[in-house]
């Protein structure tokens, strides 16, 4: 049982239907493209239980869009609206069931296609319930596109592992979530950072949050501080698309520490004075997650930055971080990214863009004062606000080749 919005949904209802017009799902690998989000949600717990393969695709993608998106992740069957199939035609007969497939985000490069068996999701949702105990009681609310691994393992598998229904919101209404929270007994939400610090900002001053889960980015430092200041119990999760979620902290008091690892797997990362490479082991398989961090003396993962982020300036490495805490310790200032910019004589220098009241000569003074003279921005410019994605993430490199002196707009 699941809830959508305000009505409770049964997903055997739907099973039933589908014994009927499916033949061996298990051996099929199947594009979920569904405007009906019960049905869409339904049909994927379904298809979960029969062993099949399963690419949800978000409802808000064209068709064509997404059987073309189908049949690059291997999908011989197309299932939509009023449970019609299409054959896509695929070469060879390679298995294609047993597995959850998804797309990796894509904000680091092109986007590429991601096959978890079920077995392995299995051993996740295991390992993320037995860890996680002080979630435990709540009830989770997905506000969050189901069709991600954080809104539907996390959320959806997670909740159904612990026999709660979970609450799942389709709506981006704001203020509609929050009048769901309200009717929830002790409620858990899953929902972008941009969402959450929505909400935070849309709280009456007496009210807080019960209890919010965190992922994808690490929150700018303004959002933190609004944000933990209006939650009651904030959680971070980490990890990445090939692995799912590796690490938990279950008490964010500090947007860098991204959790303490899961039981499933092992981490590896630097120290504090000489952050490395993230990597995880998993089922013999080592991941490279593309991010530096370390691993403190209490075991928990502290991120630094993305390794493509990082500016070498000379040979010494700056990490954007560093300049984006100077910056956003000053009052006047809402927001902050620091980016790489080339340079013809260090190889690189740092960039910055800010948002909020502060003067760039006041911005320049401070940089001046908390930084060291290689770290200090060789381009600081002021925006209305910056360009970041609705889950609160950001592009440096789409930042850079926009502002990079040469290249940008006049």
């Amino acid at each position: 049982m699941f809830v959508l919005n305000d009505t409770t949904i049964d997903p055997s209802d739907l099973a039933a239907r589908l014994d009927r017009v499916l033949m061996d799902p298990a051996t099929h690998r199947y594009g979920l493209h569904m405007q009906n989000a019960g049905a869409a949600l339904s049909a994927l717990l379904y298809l979960r239980a029969q062993g099949a393969g399963v690419f949800p695709i978000h409802a808000g993608i064209p068709p064509e869009t997404a059987r073309t998106m189908a049949q690059a992740a291997g999908c011989d069957v197309m299932l939509s609206d009023g449970l019609k199939q299409t054959a896509l035609p695929q070469a060879g007969t390679a298995p294609r069931g047993g597995v959850l497939v998804q797309m990796s985000s894509g904000t680091t490069g092109a986007a590429k296609v991601i096959t978890r068996s079920w077995a392995e999701i299995a051993a996740e949702v295991e390992s993320y319930a037995a860890f996680f105990t002080a979630s435990a009681a709540m009830t989770p609310v997905i506000a969050c596109p189901v069709t991600h691994s954080y809104g539907l393992i996390a959320g959806v598998f997670v909740a159904l592992h612990r026999g709660h229904v979970p609450v799942v919101i389709d709506s981006l209404n704001p203020k509609y979530i929050l009048r769901r929270l309200r009717e929830t007994d002790q409620p858990l939400l899953y929902t972008s950072p941009a969402m959450l610090h929505t909400l935070a900002r849309l709280l009456p001053a007496e009210q807080r949050l019960y209890a919010a889960n965190t992922s994808g980015t690490v929150l700018p430092e303004a959002w933190f501080q609004l944000i933990r200041a209006r939650t009651t119990y904030l959680f971070q999760q980490y990890g990445c698309s090939e692995a799912g979620c590796v690490a938990i902290n279950p008490d964010l008091q500090n947007p860098y520490d991204v959790g303490q690892p899961l039981p499933h797997v092992a981490l590896a990362a630097g120290c504090s004075s000489n952050p490395e490479a993230i990597r995880i082991t998993i089922a013999g398989q080592t991941i490279d997650t593309g991010d530096l961090g370390h691993l403190n003396d209490s075991g928990m993962l502290v991120f630094t930055a993305r390794a493509d982020d990082m500016i070498n300036v000379a040979g010494l490495n700056v990490y954007p971080q560093d300049v984006e805490k100077a910056v956003m310790a000053l009052p006047g200032v809402s927001d902050a990214v620091a980016f790489r910019l080339p340079d013809p004589h260090s190889g690189a220098r740092a960039g910055l863009l800010y948002a909020g009241t502060a003067s760039e000569d006041t911005i320049r003074q401070a940089c001046r004062a908390a930084l060291a003279d290689y770290q200090q921005p060789a381009l600081i410019r002021h925006l209305p606000a910056l360009p970041r994605q609705a889950n609160g993430k950001i592009s440096r490199r789409e930042i850079a080749a926009k502002f990079t002196p040469e290249s940008a707009d006049a």
